[in-house]
């Protein structure tokens, strides 16, 4: 598997994303889980008509996004960063850097969430939130493609705050993924598209102490592997109030994001689990 991970790294992107589709539509007809909870998450975010719209589009992204991954991770970084075509909202970022605060960037399974960290490497100290996958023989292939030069990655444990928590004290960026379902004792419930979800609170923590400015962040992949749009807002709403409150409000702008580009988000993920041993929702 390795192998044939590192061959894919080879491929143009155009060819990966061409082959991607191929493969969403792959996963679509074999896996009755995976079309369950595709269905099932579009239907809360949409009226029948626009879920059905966006359907096509969302199973063949979810395909492009598992195939663009060696692309991506094994590539030269500077290579990789010249495929972003497009920057809206760079001005946002260099706000924050102009008040000399620390940044926390909010990227959700939304387009090409790996490229984001590659792109920002080149022009900032960047720590990023960093969960091993399940597969033992992907994990080195993902720190290799993650890590490097200015880009450091942050277990997703104690350790991994704390180098968090450093960075924002040392007025550098950190990334996380908010809307990975957490571990047992490290999130609470909170609606997500209308629907409790299991809700890291890492996130709503660190805005706490004051020292970050949140950012959303996002790269659209453009047609036919041409490259990719980044786009970086502010928060529309300051946060305030209890961590629940704050949680809840992180999620709402996830979602707004979200709405922004459709049928490039992850629905296939299984995003309202429970993690073993947490508490079922409330009613």
């Amino acid at each position: 598997m390795t192998l044939l991970f590192r061959l894919l790294g080879r491929f143009p992107l155009r060819t990966l994303h061409r082959l991607g589709a191929l493969l969403g539509w792959a996963a679509w007809f074999a896996s009755p889980a995976y079309r369950r909870h595709l269905k099932e998450n579009l239907a809360l975010a949409y009226d029948p008509a626009e879920a059905k719209a966006i359907l096509p589009a969302a199973i063949a992204h979810a395909g492009r996004g598992v195939l663009e991954l060696p692309w991506v991770w094994l590539r030269d970084r500077a290579e990789v960063t010249d495929r972003v075509m497009q920057v809206t909202g760079w001005e946002v970022v260099e706000q924050a850097r102009a008040r000399g605060e620390g940044i926390l960037f909010l990227t959700p399974h939304l387009g090409c969430f790996d490229i984001i960290a590659q792109y920002l490497a080149v022009r900032m100290k960047l720590t990023v939130l960093y969960r091993p996958p399940k597969l033992a023989w992907l994990k080195p292939l993902m720190e290799e493609g993650r890590g490097g030069g200015d880009l450091h990655l942050a277990p997703a444990d104690l350790s991994g705050v704390r180098l968090l928590l450093r960075a924002l004290k040392r007025h550098e960026a950190i990334g996380m993924l908010p809307d990975q379902v957490p571990g047992m004792g490290e999130g609470v419930w909170a609606n997500f598209f209308g629907r409790p979800a299991f809700t890291m609170t890492l996130a709503a923590r660190l805005t706490e102490t004051g020292q970050a400015s949140v950012i959303l962040t996002y790269a659209e992949r453009l047609p036919r592997g041409t490259g990719f749009h980044m786009h970086f807002l502010p928060l529309q709403n300051e946060l305030d109030g209890s961590l629940e409150q704050r949680v809840a409000a992180l999620n709402r702008a996830i979602e707004a994001l979200i709405r922004r580009c459709p049928g490039q988000y992850m629905w296939g993920y299984n995003r309202y689990k429970a993690p073993r041993g947490a508490e079922p929702p409330p009613c």
